[in-house]
């Protein structure tokens, strides 16, 4: 109801299609009538507005299946047209009070219009089939990477420093065999010295074989354990600093054939395609415009960077 309630509201303003507007506002309803054709009869005058039967259809149609059961009636329909008297009764009076020149009303209207001329312009300029079988096998065998997925295992940290203090938290993690990783982060909240990891809980997050971000002997354990829950350590990872590791997920390698992606491929190829054309577009308009820029104002612009209280 709301998308067919604002569509009026930009009729009311002058960017109807199917209302037909009379002139001059002192004729009665029996004349503004008069506008509509045999084959489109006019179903409402609201002032020099007229709603017609094709009108009406269209709204009413261009709600979803599950709105459009609720108007079989003519009781029903009627509440539905009575729905869009009431808008554009509402509509006008706003229009009397000044606000279609309102800057928050005037830049809801482009961005309509905007939305409307990208879609003339490019909705049928192209299609997802327009992009052939080779582009997108040439896509596929120049991204394989996205497509061939190493091996990945997850594990949580605690990291210290000091063999003696390793040892005995690497002990207290290997107790709590059995239980969740709960107990881990609690471990890890009162002896990891790593700030950045204690606050994910020492959640090292998924990596490969080929991550080069951690030490290279904890990416060595992290792969040498082998269940979900196994923990290992200490492991030395530089000087006099330990990890405590705790396995939290494993992802197995995963090869992704073309025909499978092939779907997926052809409308990112076609998203591409059509930003780059709009961009192209909007680039042409740009430069027949005559676009200039004061950059000395635009230095003194003041933006409000204060936060809300939380």
């Amino acid at each position: 109801m709301r998308s067919s309630l604002t569509l009026a509201f930009f009729l009311s303003l002058g960017f109807s299609l199917a209302c037909q507007k009379i002139t001059p506002d002192t004729q009665d309803s029996e004349e503004a009538a008069q506008g509509a054709t045999s084959k489109n009869p006019t179903l409402a005058v609201i002032g020099n507005t007229t709603i017609t039967l094709d009108e009406f259809e269209h709204q009413i149609n261009k709600q979803s299946p599950y709105v459009r059961v609720r108007y079989k009636t003519v009781a029903q329909k009627r509440e539905f047209l009575n729905n869009m008297i009431r808008f554009e009764v509402l509509a006008q009076e706003a229009k009397k009070d000044g606000l279609d020149k309102n800057p928050d009303v005037v830049r809801a209207m482009k961005q309509v219009m905007v939305q409307k001329l990208m879609k003339k312009k490019f909705e049928k300029t192209f299609a997802p089939e327009d992009i052939t079988d080779k582009q997108i096998e040439d896509h596929y065998n120049s991204h394989l990477d996205d497509y061939h997925l190493p091996e990945k295992v997850r594990v949580s940290a605690i990291i210290v420093k000091g063999i003696k203090t390793a040892n005995e938290v690497a002990q207290l993690a290997k107790g709590e065999k059995g239980a969740t990783n709960k107990n881990f982060r609690i471990l890890v909240d009162l002896y990891s010295a790593d700030e950045k990891t204690k606050l994910r809980g020492g959640d090292l997050q998924y990596f490969s074989k080929d991550e080069k971000d951690l030490p290279k002997e904890v990416v060595n354990a992290s792969f040498a354990m082998t269940t979900i829950g196994e923990v290992k350590g200490p492991v030395k990872a530089g000087k006099n600093i330990y990890y405590i590791l705790k396995q939290t997920g494993h992802q197995n390698a995963t090869q992704r054939k073309l025909e499978g992606v092939k779907k997926k491929i052809q409308n990112k190829l076609f998203r591409q395609l059509r930003n780059k054309s709009q961009s192209s577009y909007i680039d042409e308009l740009r430069k027949n415009a005559k676009v200039e820029v004061f950059e000395a104002e635009l230095k003194k612009v003041k933006v409000d960077t204060t936060l809300p209280p939380k």
